[in-house]
This record gives C-alpha cells, sequence and structure tokens, in this order.
C-alpha cells in the first residue's frame, strides 16, 4: 500500500480551486500570445539570468547527469535552466533523455553502473519504489532550507517517503482543463461549459457545424487516466477519490461503475472522438493537441483535454493562445468542478556536493522563473512571481494554484504502484485503452482495473 507521507490528505473542498480557475480562465480572451515566436514573452534564444535569491557554492570541475522523460520545446526549455545553473556554479550537467516507465530505465542504468547523479521522478509512486530500492538519497540541509522557504506543506508531504524528504516538486500541473479552437466554438455558436450536461451540448453542437468535438490521445494511456481522474473526483467526491488512490475501496466499486459510464457517454460515440475510437488509440499526445489547432476552422477537432502544458504543444502550431486556442475548466460533473494537479519531483540518486546543489537550485524561485518565462510551465513554488508567467492565462493559472495552498488533489495514478498507475501496456493505462476500444464494457473495464490493482498494491511495485 502507500506510504501516507506520499498522499495528499486534504479534508477541505476542492470548489475553492475551481473557483478562481473558472474567473481566471474567463479572461483569457484577452490574454497575451505564449506563441514560440513571440521572443519577448518567451526570453528570446536563451534563458534571461534571474536575480539571485539562492546562495550556490562554486563546483568548477563537477560533471551532473539529470534524467528526465521530458522531450521537444519541454526539454529545450529546462536545459535553459540547467545553463543557468552552470554559469553560477561552474559545473556541467547533462541532460539524459529518459523513457517511460522512468524507475525501469533508471534500474537499467543503476545496474549498469551508470545512474544519473538526479532524476526528475513524475509520481509520488516512483519516489516511493526509488527510496524502497535504496536508490534515492535524502535532501541536505540546504536543499531542505530552500524547499521549506518556497513550498507549502502539501507540495512538501508528496516528496517524503516514511517521514523523510527526498523530492523537490520543481513542475506542477493543474490537469483539470479543456482547450478549444475558437474559431470552430464561433461558428457553432458553442458556449464554454460549466457541467458534464453543458459539455455534452457544446460537443453536440460542434458536432452539428461539421466538426468533430474532441481529441483523444489514446495511443497514450495517461491522459485516459486524467479523463478518468477529473470525472472521478467531481462525481464521486474528495472522500471516495483518497481511498480508491489508497485501493481501500476496489474499482468494481458502483461509484467506479458511475465514472465509467459517464465518460462513455463521450468516448462511447464515434462520432465525438477524431478517428473514432480506433484513431483516438493511434493518436499520440502531442498530435492530439495540433490536430485540434491546424486547419483553421476546419481541424480534425474541437477541443483536447489535458494540463496547462499543452500551451507548448499548441505553441508548435500557428494557433495563439487567448485568441486561437482558450480554455476553460474540466465542467463539474457532481456538485463541485474537479481539481486535480500533477507534477516531477528532483530525487538524488548519486549524491554529492553538486547533487545536492543542483536540487537545491531547483528548489529556488530562481530556477522556476526562468522556466516560467518560457512559457507551457506551472511552479508549485510560492515564491516565484507570478509576472514571470508569460500571459494572463498563464499567471492567473498560476495564481490559483498558489492560492490554493493544499486544497487539491494530486494525480491519483502518480500516486498509486508503478506497474498499475505509471506503466504504458499495463496496469490502468492498458484497462482505460482497451475501455476507449469498447465503452460499452463497464463491468468488464472495472474487472481488469481491479485484477491489476490487486496485484501491484499488493506487491507494492
Amino acid at each position: 500500500m502507500r506510504s501516507k507521507s506520499s498522499t495528499i490528505r486534504t479534508h477541505r473542498t476542492v470548489g475553492t480551486l475551481a473557483a478562481l480557475l473558472a474567473g481566471a480562465l474567463a479572461l483569457s480572451a484577452c490574454s497575451s500570445s505564449d506563441n514560440k515566436h513571440d521572443k519577448d514573452k518567451r526570453g528570446g534564444g536563451g534563458a534571461t539570468p534571474t536575480s539571485s535569491t539562492v546562495t550556490l557554492p562554486k563546483l568548477n570541475g563537477a560533471s551532473l547527469e539529470i534524467a528526465a522523460v521530458w522531450t521537444g520545446q519541454e526539454q529545450t526549455n529546462f536545459k535553459r535552466v540547467l545553463a543557468e545553473f552552470e554559469r553560477r556554479t561552474g559545473a556541467k550537467v547533462t541532460f539524459v533523455p529518459a523513457q517511460d516507465p522512468i524507475i525501469n530505465f533508471l534500474g537499467s542504468k543503476i545496474a549498469g553502473g551508470q545512474p544519473p547523479d538526479v532524476a526528475m521522478l513524475p509520481q509520488p509512486g516512483a519516489i516511493k519504489q526509488a527510496v524502497q530500492q535504496k536508490w534515492a538519497k535524502p535532501l541536505g540541509p540546504e536543499a531542505l532550507k530552500e524547499l521549506q522557504k518556497n513550498y507549502s506543506q502539501g507540495w512538501q508531504d508528496i516528496g517524503k517517503v516514511d517521514g523523510k524528504q527526498y523530492g523537490v516538486y520543481y513542475k506542477a500541473a493543474n490537469k483539470s482543463l479543456i482547450w478549444y479552437n475558437t474559431k470552430v466554438f464561433e461558428n457553432a455558436g458553442a458556449k464554454e461549459p460549466k457541467t458534464w450536461k453543458d459539455l455534452l451540448t457544446t460537443a453536440q453542437a460542434v458536432y452539428d457545424s461539421g466538426v468533430t468535438p474532441f481529441s483523444v490521445p489514446g495511443a497514450d494511456g495517461w491522459p485516459l487516466t486524467d479523463w478518468f481522474e477529473n470525472v472521478y473526483l467531481s462525481q464521486a467526491g474528495p472522500e471516495k477519490y483518497d481511498q480508491l488512490t489508497q485501493h481501500k475501496i476496489k474499482w468494481t466499486d458502483p461509484s467506479v461503475k458511475q465514472a465509467l459510464t459517464t465518460l462513455a457517454q463521450i468516448w462511447g460515440k464515434k462520432d465525438y472522438l477524431a478517428g473514432g475510437q480506433d484513431g483516438s488509440l493511434q493518436t499520440e499526445f502531442p498530435a492530439s493537441v495540433t490536430q485540434t489547432f491546424t486547419g483553421g476552422d476546419q481541424p480534425k477537432a474541437a477541443m483536447v483535454y489535458e494540463g496547462d502544458f499543452v500551451q507548448v504543444n499548441i505553441g508548435e502550431t500557428k494557433a495563439k493562445v487567448g485568441t486561437d486556442a482558450k480554455v476553460f475548466p474540466f465542467p463539474a460533473v457532481g456538485a463541485s468542478a474537479p481539481v486535480v494537479s500533477g507534477g516531477d519531483a528532483a530525487v538524488i540518486l548519486k549524491d554529492s556536493k553538486a547533487a545536492q546543489a543542483l536540487v537545491t537550485f531547483l528548489a529556488s524561485p530562481d530556477a522556476a522563473s526562468i522556466q516560467a518565462k518560457l512559457g507551457g510551465y506551472l511552479s508549485p513554488n510560492k515564491n516565484v512571481p507570478v509576472s514571470a508567467y508569460p500571459n494572463e492565462v498563464q499567471q492567473k493559472i498560476a495564481k490559483s494554484l498558489i492560492a490554493s495552498g493544499d486544497d487539491f488533489r494530486f494525480d491519483m495514478s502518480d500516486q498509486a504502484p508503478q506497474a498499475f498507475g505509471g506503466t504504458p501496456g499495463k496496469g490502468e493505462w492498458k484497462d482505460l485503452q482497451d475501455f476507449l476500444r469498447n465503452p460499452t464494457d463497464v463491468a468488464g473495464a472495472q474487472a481488469k482495473l481491479e485484477k491489476d490493482a490487486a496485484a501491484a498494491y499488493g506487491s507494492g511495485s
């Protein structure tokens, strides 16, 4: 089972952040562009050094490796952060591209005697596994001091295992957003929905206008888990969400049946999905975004669900955030709109002065402010100035995240054992892909999910 220290257990309502987001995102129509060519707003050709708020040692001659699964623009932007660390310390940092599941990737590196010094782990469950394998090293006093100064208790706690701090959540994600093509909505006379019923009405209006409503990246299992989590959190409520997260209730529970049946109202309508179910299962996440914002007012789909990081992929098209591409909070399925967060934590695998310094830097507002300016990034660091974000939409999302404190729920699959919630072709990822293929088989999907969850939670892997 998951350790309590790796799970956020808050008892306040998620409605506070949902209300903030609703107000914030309503301003998207007048937000400035996050286009990748807007060099003034995105920091030009390189990172703009920030004023120093953290003291770092001189590390001339030191070499470090940091591994992460980030690709494309996200990787490029993070390398600019690493370049600033190099400038300040004299160390040399090499980015090591990793593959999902990153725990397996790290296992092979460690077995070969070549572990990276630091790894960015996207799941609390992966942090726990790294500790259990005796790979992870605790944070030193300087990193702890920087973390405690800049992060709320909830964001600190999800980086702990058995009460000891191992992770620094450098990157956060608001995973309760739906992005849409404004030209399509205008042509269809569609409105931003507030409830699930409204979302279905909006989808029908878009369909009637001649455009497929949704782009769903079924080739990647993780966006499907995010779809489920938003529906489940809003419909079943925070307490049930926590119970299912820890496998204290089974996936055969009636609340899961209700959520899957609700999802099938969209996933089960072939004409509502770009390429139908089969096409969706061949669509990877980046393509799901670009096909929504290319093709003018006749794209392959009108809407794509995913987090704030979608902006990076929109930046690869000619569409501009706030004008061509807008966003609304995931609609309320139950009493309140859901607020699901995710993130990536820096964890030390080879303890050294240089590794501790790098993680200390990543815990500072200095590092996060560099990447914030480049767009498509959200930091849980409460001392990153909101003005560091490049457009009004991103600024409001960031302000809402910080204002929420610990009043949110972390991504459910990311808290599960890796074998269930974080492995391509296995566990929840595979089971929800199978459900997308056949959304009429709710009971069959529940049975598969429970069988895989029981095996993974029972073994802790």
